[in-house]
Order: structure tokens, then sequence, then C-alpha cells
């Protein structure tokens, strides 16, 4: 299935139905008086999250979507029916915008979490409603009010514990099969990955986190260059940021420590916030390296960098190494707070099971 994190869709709610003149009209009683009911109200039209999908692809053919309208009201008294409302499943993490106005309308987060984005029309008023001691044969009525319209950009924003950053080639789609079961595609040249890729990666019984990988980073990504600009956004909800640097590059002339420093502007280009956040150094390839070059090139980037951070060495290849990152990104998400949910009082002890939740249960 084609991953699509963005689309523009158009919703209408229904109008309200138009209240009815009419007056009560029978055999013996000549002067019954009114009994026009009132329209039925519009149908709105909202937006329901759904773990069970992972793209936008389905609102790239469906861009237009409606509620019914409320029926008229009808003699006798009678009611008219409101609009059935609309329903539309989205996947947790989609972020609603008005595209006319810009304003953010709301997140979807939780399973079967609604958010209302049009309004159904009020209903019109019959004339019954109009009769009073001195206006005994009203014959004036209100018509339904318009539904709202409009246009709504939908975003799809990952939601991923860790997130997996580096250039074309660093190993974090071969990390990623390391980590969890998720099969993305690997290949020996750049820019194998094409779209994000989600997998949850399990530490114990009911232990596990969910890490995501973007296309990689080349330097002017946040101005539009390559693929990583249109995929940064899917780093907001992380909490950790593991940072990749390829130890054996094929060009000689790379230089590790400036790579990091250029995704580092990237980062903090696109957005402050996500440069801010927690990064680790993992180096990658350890398996083409000996030991003692191992042990060289990672002091030379430790110290040209001033890095005061974790730094781990594995080989996605092999799997040397990834049990241990495994296991402290476990033990280091199980002290930062989660942005979904609020943070407990000191005084309220938190949940047992509050180290396993992540947004895919």
């Amino acid at each position: 299935m084609k991953f699509v994190d963005e689309a523009r869709i158009s919703v209408e709610a229904g109008n309200g139905g138009d209240g009815c003149v009419s007056f009560r009209r029978e055999k013996f009683i000549p002067k019954g008086g009114p009994d026009g009911g009132d329209g039925g109200d519009g149908g709105s039209v909202y937006l329901v999250g759904d773990a069970n999908l992972n793209t936008l692809v389905d609102f790239r053919h469906q861009r237009r979507h409606r509620a019914e309208h409320g029926r008229p009201g009808m003699g006798r008294n009678r009611t008219g029916a409101a609009g059935a409302d609309t329903e539309i499943r989205v996947p947790l993490g989609t972020r609603v915008t008005d595209a006319a106005t810009g304003e953010v309308m709301g997140e979807l987060l939780a399973q079967d979490a609604r958010l209302l984005v049009a309004a159904g029309g009020f209903h019109g008023i019959g004339n019954t409603r109009f009769k009073s001691s001195t206006n005994r044969t009203p014959r004036q009525s209100t018509p339904g009010k318009p539904g709202e319209r409009r246009e709504l950009l939908l975003e799809l924003l990952l939601l991923a514990d860790v997130g997996l950053l580096g250039l074309p080639n660093a190993g974090k789609s071969s990390l990623i099969r390391a980590l969890s079961s998720a099969r993305p595609k690997v290949a020996d040249y750049p820019f194998t990955t094409l779209y994000p890729n989600l997998g949850v990666v399990s530490v114990g019984p009911k232990r596990s986190f969910v890490v995501a990988d973007i296309p990689g980073l080349i330097a002017g990504a946040a101005g539009g260059a390559g693929l990583g600009i249109h995929f940064l956004k899917h780093l907001a909800r992380t909490r950790l940021l593991l940072h990749l640097v390829d130890m054996a590059p094929a060009d000689p002339e790379a230089a590790p420590a400036e790579d990091v420093r250029t995704l580092a502007a990237e980062l903090a280009a696109f957005d402050p916030a996500v440069a801010a956040r927690e990064r680790w150094l993992v180096l990658n390839k350890i398996d083409l390296l000996d030991a003692d070059t191992l042990a060289a090139r990672r002091a030379e980037l430790v110290q040209a960098l001033d890095w005061q951070g974790p730094v781990y060495a594995i080989s996605a290849s092999t799997g040397a190494g990834t049990a241990e990152l495994a296991r402290d990104v476990m033990a280091r998400l199980n002290e930062l707070p989660h942005p979904l949910r609020p943070t407990p009082a000191p005084d309220t002890e938190a949940p047992t099971d509050a180290a396993t939740w992540h947004p895919l249960d």
C-alpha cells in the first residue's frame, strides 16, 4: 500500500430542515389552530481515530464528504427527521487544519477519538411555536440554517517513541529490521527508503516501544533538498532520536563529524524543538572495522564533536550491540514523559504498565 501522509478533503454538513406552516383541520373542529412542526437538525461531519489505518491514501480518491440534510417539519406537529452524521475514519496521529484560515482544528491521537469538523445546520421552527394569546393563527416559520462547509488539510504525523535519522545509507532501515519485525527495503545505494517505516521493538514481556525510520537527510533538507523536508515532521512526536553514523563510509574523503553537524543544523532549521530533543549517537557498520580502527575513529568523532551524550557502537547487519541499545532505549523512555499523556502528580503512583504503553496498543 502506498504511504500518503497528506491529503486535502472537502466536508459539508447537512442543512437544517425548514419549519412547517400548517393548521389543524378536522371534522367539526373548524378552528383547530396551528400544528406545523419543526424541521430536523442537519447531520454533522466528524473525524474518528482508527488504529487500523496507517495512511491517508484513501482520501486521494474520495475528497468530498457530506452529511445528510435534516427533513422539513410536517403538519400534526410532526418534527422532521434529523440528518445522519458522517464519520470519517483517519489514522491515529492525523492533524487537521482548516485550509482557508490555517487554523489547527485538532489531532486524532486515540482510538475512536472524535473531532467535529463541520457542524450541522440548526432546524427551522414551525408555526406552532409562534402561537400566543395575541397571535392565534401564526403563518410564519423559519428556514433551517445551512451546515458548515470546510476545506481541510489532513497531515499524518507518525506516533513513534524513537526516531532514526542519518545520511542516506547510514543503515537506518537495516537497524529497524534488526530491532523489529518491520521489513523495509534495504539496498546498497542511497535513498532506498522513500517513505517512513514503523517498527515495534520488544525488549521483554509487555515491554516495547515504537521506532520510526524516515528517508535519509542531506545538506539543505530543511530548504527542500532531497526527500528529508517532506518527512522531518514525523520526528515531531518522538521522545528520543538515534543519530546513525556510518563508521565505514565508501568515500575515503567522508567526514563523519561534519555529517553529524550538518544534520543537526538541518534539524534546527526545520524545527528548533525537534533539534533540542535528546539525541544519541549510534555508530553503525562496526563489523567492517577491526577493533583498533573502530576505537580510533570513535575517539576522533567524539572529540571533534565534543559529544557529551551516549554513544553506541553497533552493526545493524550482524545485530552486534543492537540488543543492548534496545534495552537502554527502553529504560530511558521509562524516564521520559510521554507527550500524549499528562505527567502523574508527585503523590500519584504511575500505572504499572506505563513503561509498556505505545501508540499501537
